[in-house]
């Protein structure tokens, strides 16, 4: 049963040294994408100074928006390696989307697995999404809530994603990790080291290399994410809008209850189709912005602030490109 595939192979990750590679394709049946909307025109990111709103409030109001991290958590990003799986799509469609996400991935500084990697990340079409959802988390719930501290966005949200009614839902995992060893710095249900004998066996062991009650060498990263598509409602929209959909919620936690309509984002694409076909200025800087970021404030404000200048920055080099 596909189900079962799939939840091994995000079972097989190990979590001993941080995040691990992933996949990339396998194929069936269908193919790509949804609905128009009203409105009004979206702020495109190249425009803002134009229109003489500041650009640092319109990037922090985005961020705001869009932006999930777990409950207590900083924002995490994939560390070095992602892989992509594709299921019960067409070869074509399939190898598309596997691609196309792993180029993005590339494009922000991460490496894509090769052919026959095992997948961390995994897309599934189907046409009964709901209860696809409800059947993997049923049979494998420790690979969407593994119990660790800081690791997933709680109980509420993940019925959610199981009864959700949008085209496109996924559900993210990720890991309060060392900065300067990669190691994971919390503790799973269960573990322990040595004699197991006290409280100290159980918890991870962190060599502070600069001590500071600003910064922390702690930060969040994400080491699996299964995206499931609903193929009754993603056939509206183009292969490449799916692709790009697919590689923003992957690479990014966003929220999937996130209003962007007053931005030129991917994000619009299942209600205006026609708003953006693929990942816009406001897409390529929000990612490049995320993996550029030290991510070492302790303070999560000061942390989101971070994010925010290097999204402007990620904003300049684009119009430098645009002008070259």
């Amino acid at each position: 049963m596909i189900v079962f595939a799939i939840a091994a192979a995000l079972l097989a990750a190990p979590l001993e040294g941080g995040p691990v590679p992933a996949a990339q394709q396998a194929g069936a049946n269908q193919q790509a994408v949804p609905q128009p909307g009203p409105g009004e025109d979206p702020v495109e990111l190249e425009d803002v100074e134009v229109t003489g709103t500041p650009l640092n409030s319109l990037i922090r109001n985005f961020v705001n928006e869009v932006a999930a991290p777990n409950r207590g958590r900083g924002l995490a990003r994939w560390d070095e390696r992602l892989c992509v799986g594709v299921v019960n799509l067409r070869n074509e469609p399939a190898q598309y989307i596997a691609d196309r996400v792993s180029t993005v991935a590339e494009d922000i500084g991460l490496t894509a697995g090769q052919p026959g990697c095992t997948p961390n990340v995994v897309v599934v079409a189907s046409d009964n999404p709901s209860a696809l959802a409800q059947e993997m988390v049923e049979e494998r719930r420790r690979a969407f809530r593994m119990g660790g501290s800081g690791m997933d966005r709680g109980g509420v949200a993940l019925r959610a994603f199981e009864t959700s009614q949008a085209p496109v839902r996924w559900w993210q995992v990720s890991m309060p990790t060392n900065s300067e060893t990669g190691e994971r710095a919390v503790r799973l249900p269960g573990e322990c080291q040595g004699s197991c004998s006290s409280v100290m066996d159980s918890a991870p062991i962190i060599n502070v290399f600069a001590a500071s009650r600003l910064s922390t060498q702690i930060v969040d990263t994400i080491f699996r994410t299964i995206v499931i598509l609903d193929v009754n409602q993603v056939d509206k929209v183009s292969l490449v809008q799916l692709a790009d959909y697919v590689a923003m919620v992957t690479l990014a936690q966003i929220d999937p209850e996130a209003d962007t309509r007053q931005y030129a984002s991917i994000l619009n694409v299942f209600e205006t189709p026609e708003a953006a076909a693929g990942l816009t200025d406001w897409d390529t800087a929000y990612l490049q912005g995320l993996y550029d970021a030290e991510r070492t404030r302790k303070n999560g404000r000061a942390g989101r602030s971070e994010i925010v200048s290097s999204i402007h920055r990620a904003h300049e080099d684009l119009q430098e490109q645009a002008t070259d």
